[in-house]
């Protein structure tokens, strides 16, 4: 099973920011809409 290479975060909330925040610090792409 490969790694998560880059994901998209719908929703810019408290919620969407800590989860891409948490997913940049790991290293993946992340795009927050």
């Amino acid at each position: 099973m490969s790694g998560i290479r880059k994901a998209a975060v719908i929703g810019a909330g408290t919620m969407g920011s800590g989860i891409a925040s948490h997913l940049a610090n790991a290293g993946v792409p992340v795009v927050l809409l």
